[in-house]
């Protein structure tokens, strides 16, 4: 079972999700030191693509942090997050969430994710964003999943593109990178976009 979800949330019956090379699962406290450790070793290869990180962003105060914030999200189903780590031999490789969730008319959410340097370029984000894909739509029941890429991240745009997600606009300093504003590429997918990628894998 997902660790951080009540047992009658709407995500509750969701198990590990699963792909050939790669599976996600909630992060949970022994999870900080590999973590900061893939992180620490990647931070030149991540920081521009990501809001500046603060002082102490990688002990183990702030990852408990973190953690509070996270479950606290489930509970509210406002956000879900997942770790990614390789299926032959469980090295954690990066992240995946699922924040503001809407409800009512919206039925929509946000998606971001990151990957180690070490393991860049070689599909495994492509992947895991994949195996994602169907709880938002089929367990959580959304939508439109919506995400945004700089530019000059061509590796992103290319993934996002690669699983369906269609270019829907352009937003001038849409959120601040490494500590300045910069403008953004908008995606999304809809849950009928990801019914006809579903079909077209088989």
């Amino acid at each position: 079972m997902l660790g951080f979800l009540k047992n009658d949330s709407p995500a509750a019956a969701a198990t590990r999700l699963t792909g050939e090379r790669v599976y996600l699962r909630p992060p949970c406290p022994g999870d900080w030191r590999p973590w900061a450790e893939l992180r620490t070793a990647s931070r030149a290869f991540l920081q521009p693509w990501e809001p500046r990180w603060a002082d102490g962003a990688l002990t183990s105060a702030a990852f408990r942090r973190r953690l509070r914030r996270q479950a606290r999200e489930s509970r509210e189903d406002t956000g879900y997050s997942f770790f990614v780590f390789l299926r032959e031999d469980d090295v954690h490789v990066g992240g995946v969430n699922f924040s503001e969730i809407q409800r009512g008319v919206a039925m929509s959410c946000t998606l971001g994710y990151w990957i180690g340097a070490r393991y860049a370029r070689q599909g495994l984000m492509t992947e895991a964003v994949g195996c994602v894909l169907p709880f938002a739509f089929e367990t959580l029941g959304l939508n439109r999943v919506e995400a945004a890429c700089l530019p000059t991240n061509t590796a992103s745009e290319r993934l996002l593109r690669t699983l369906g997600f269609r270019q829907e606009g352009f937003a001038r300093d849409y959120l601040r990178i490494n500590g300045e504003w910069r403008d953004h590429l908008l995606f999304a997918m809809r849950a009928s976009d990801n019914i006809k990628r579903s079909r077209g894998k088989g």
